[in-house]
């Protein structure tokens, strides 16, 4: 077996000893060099001096003498000096006495010879007489060419790195020798000896150690090849015995298959009818589901067409002249309709979670104002010993990024949920900036919920305890959607709670900031505040005010109040006001439970005063306050409501509905609007509607005798009629594939039954044009 030269040990040992004996040699002939250099640099100026000395009595002589022939006969031996190429003798009055020169040999050396010592050189040599050093009788100046000193040094540095080289090279084969002879010849004869040998030999003789490596590493590897030699010989006996058990044990094994795959073909035929029945099975599941699906988007049609109906007349009403027992009982049924359209979203969002076809949202919202408005719609839940607060930080954001439907599910779960459970004490829900996200906080002095069972109180339809669903009601998905929910967000939903003692649900949302909280004009002047120490309200209003430049005083209903004189009093003691109205003229804010105000007579009693009801905004607070402690107040805010007045929307509307109740419904909306409404009871009768007429937008049903929403649009798209005409569907079917299906159509937005009219007017902005205000 033969080695490549390249790849003998002695020629890689041999490279490395060179290469790092080249390298040092080399460094070392450098150095030398580098001492030439200096030594021959410092040698110029030197041998020039010394010439300069020689010459200087002469030139001296011939200076004072001003004898231009012995200046030049002088001029002209300096010349003879190899590196001497011009030379100039000048007396003390500037005549030029002698001035010679001859042309600079050329070299291809010289540019390294410039480079390293210069081109030339000038010297000056004052002359003067020894006994009259002081009087200068002229100057010898001197040319040097450096070429003649510079090729000597580079002579003299080629022959250092020659030998340099030279000496690598005869060390090179000297090193190859020895390491072939000591090193690479035994290991290659070793070598040998190991691939002539069969691996499958009866004898495994031993290898014969080279002479003179019996106690080197050539050595110990000869002593482990034969050690290893006498192993395998081991190894091969014990394999021979163990093939003869082997052999004996496959006869045993032969009759032991046999048997079972007989056995195996039966098992098989048992798999093979199980399979079946685990693909009947698997068919049976996901006809269930599909049955699922479809009975839920039945439900949600045939739940939300009633629905719209109900609360699009409630709210229609709601704008005509009613009493205030009127008004408030259609605002409760509306309130009422709210939620139970909330709990049929609940039980829609819990099949979303289950299919995995939840889609979140991420637009800039007002989270505050978010919370403020779900908890006011709540408020009519509270008992009236329950007093509900909005603890929002001044530093809070005035938008965050996310899914504000979302967050309103979970806020609206979260009090709902305190707000059944609390009978007596508070609610606050609290806001604040957390980490890069959102911390919202909902803490009540309820009933509170025992260890044991605050792990399942997040499972669908699952409460506490049976008792809690006999006494408090509720269907137990609220929590479970919002854990959901949260953990969607990739945020989480954690509680801590106590039996007697309340609750309080944690939810940390990543919402981060998008516009910075909103700055409001300071306002000027003394508040006083007449509440229990415990109180929410004491807790907003410290809070808050400071923020916007007023002073506080915080009073409980025993201290002695006489002597005080604020420019606005705000008490939620409606018992106490007839006691304090005599001594103080301020007017007063009496904040109520909802639906507990005071009655007219009462108040023309007690005027100024201002009620409102529990949880007080700060946008309601900071009105209320504007207009007490601003007199010209009334003026900016008529001007603000000028400005934002709403925008009439002068459109011709087809709305295409089958359903008697909802076209009133939607009429009645679009009326209050400013659009101009033309009715068609299905597809076909709006597709006539279209050639007879122009129309800005069409609002399309989907589920209608004749024709519906779906073909209705699908032709419209395929005359090529109306390109641009938008066409936004209504439909009660709330669930995400069937806004997926709408935009199939050819349909450009969607809109689940039932609809606010603040809905309707969104939709319209979007995709109608306005005009200016009616």
């Amino acid at each position: 077996m033969d080695i490549k030269f390249a790849h003998r040990l002695s020629y890689k040992q041999a490279r490395l000893t060179v290469l790092v004996g080249f390298v040092l040699g080399t460094l070392l002939s450098l150095i030398q060099i580098w001492i030439d250099y200096a030594s021959e640099d410092a040698s110029i100026n030197r041998e020039i001096r010394s010439l300069l000395e020689i010459s200087h009595n002469p030139a001296s002589r011939i200076a004072y003498n001003i004898d231009a022939e012995l200046a030049q006969e002088l001029t002209l031996g300096l010349l003879h000096s190899p590196a001497i190429i011009h030379a100039q003798l000048i007396d003390n009055n500037g005549t030029v006495l002698a001035d010679v020169d001859r042309p600079r040999k050329e070299s291809s050396y010289r540019p390294i010879s410039d480079f390293l010592f210069g081109a030339n050189r000038q010297f000056e040599d004052r002359l003067y007489l020894t006994h009259m050093p002081t009087e200068s009788l002229g100057v010898l100046r001197l040319d040097v060419d450096t070429y003649a000193f510079g090729s000597r040094f580079l002579h003299r540095a080629e022959i250092t790195l020659l030998n340099g080289f030279a000496r690598s090279l005869i060390l090179t084969a000297i090193l190859l020798g020895l390491f072939y002879v000591m090193l690479t010849q035994p290991l290659v004869r070793i070598i040998r000896e190991l691939s002539t040998r069969h691996p499958r030999g009866t004898q495994q003789t031993h290898l014969d150690c080279p002479a003179g490596h019996e106690h080197d590493e050539i050595g110990v590897l000869v002593n482990v090849a034969n050690q290893q030699f006498e192993n395998m010989e081991t190894q091969i006996q014990q394999r021979r015995q163990a093939e003869d058990r082997l052999t004996e044990y496959l006869g045993q094994l032969e009759n032991i298959v046999s048997a079972r795959t007989t056995e195996l073909k039966t098992i098989n035929q048992r798999l093979s009818h199980s399979n079946e029945e685990l693909e009947a099975a698997k068919m049976t599941a996901l006809g269930m589901a599909q049955a699922r699906a479809a009975f839920l988007a039945n439900m949600s049609h045939e739940i939300r067409t009633p629905l719209n109906g109900l609360l699009g007349m409630i709210a229609l009403s709601l704008d005509s002249p009613l009493n205030a027992e009127q008004r408030q009982q259609l605002s409760i049924a509306h309130d009422s309709g709210k939620v139970l359209v909330e709990l049929l979203n609940d039980i829609l969002d819990l099949s979303k979670f289950d299919a995995g076809q939840l889609e979140l949202e991420s637009i800039p919202f007002d989270l505050g104002a978010l919370v403020e408005d779900t908890a006011n719609l709540l408020s009519q839940n509270a008992a009236p010993s329950v007093e509900l607060t909005c603890l929002i930080e001044p530093q809070f954001p005035a938008q965050v990024l996310g899914d504000p439907t979302r967050v309103r599910q979970i806020v609206s779960n979260l009090l709902s949920n305190a707000l059944k459970f609390t009978r007596f004490g508070r609610v606050d829900v609290r806001l604040r900036v957390q980490n890069g996200g959102v911390r919202i906080e909902v803490c009540d002095t309820g009933i509170g919920i025992a260890q044991d069972a605050q792990v399942k109180i997040f499972q669908p339809f699952t409460q506490a305890g049976a008792g809690i669903t006999r006494q408090f009601g509720g269907t137990g998905l609220g929590l479970a959607l919002t854990r959901n929910l949260c953990e969607a967000m990739h945020g989480r939903l954690s509680i801590s709670s106590e039996t007697g003692f309340g609750s309080q649900f944690t939810a940390d949302l990543p919402l981060p900031a998008h516009t910075p909280a909103a700055r409001q004009i300071p306002l000027a002047g003394e508040v006083v505040v007449i509440t229990s120490a415990s109180s929410g309200l004491a807790e907003l209003l410290s809070t808050v005010l400071p923020s916007w430049g007023l002073t506080l005083s915080c009073y409980t209903i025993d201290d002695d109040l006489s002597g005080i004189n604020p420019d606005l009093l705000i008490t939620d003691c409606p018992e106490c006001l007839f006691r304090l109205r005599p001594g103080i003229t301020a007017p007063i804010l009496l904040v109520t439970a909802y639906g507990s105000f005071m009655p007219n007579e009462e108040v023309a009693a007690l005027a100024p005063l201002q009620q409102q009801a529990r949880p007080l905004s700060r946008t309601a607070l900071y009105q209320i306050l504007q207009r007490n402690l601003r007199p010209d107040s009334e003026l900016v805010l008529d001007l603000a409501q000028l400005e934002t007045a709403p925008v009439a929307h002068r459109a011709r509307i087809l709305l295409v509905e089958d359903n008697p109740v909802n076209q009133l419904v939607a009429k009645g909306m679009l009326g209050k609007l400013g659009c101009e409404v033309i009715v068609a009871a299905h597809g076909g009768e709006a597709l006539k509607r279209l050639e007879e007429q122009n129309f800005n937008m069409v609002l399309m049903d989907c589920n209608m005798p004749v024709m519906d929403g779906y073909e209705a649009s699908r032709q419209i798209r395929r005359s090529g009629r109306w390109p641009e005409l938008p066409i936004v569907a209504l439909t009660a079917n709330a669930l995400s594939e069937e806004r997926e299906r709408c935009r199939a159509a050819g349909m450009n937005d969607y809109l689940a039954k039932p609809f606010r009219r603040e809905e309707l007017k969104a939709l319209l902005d979007l995709w109608v044009p306005t005009t200016t205000s009616l």
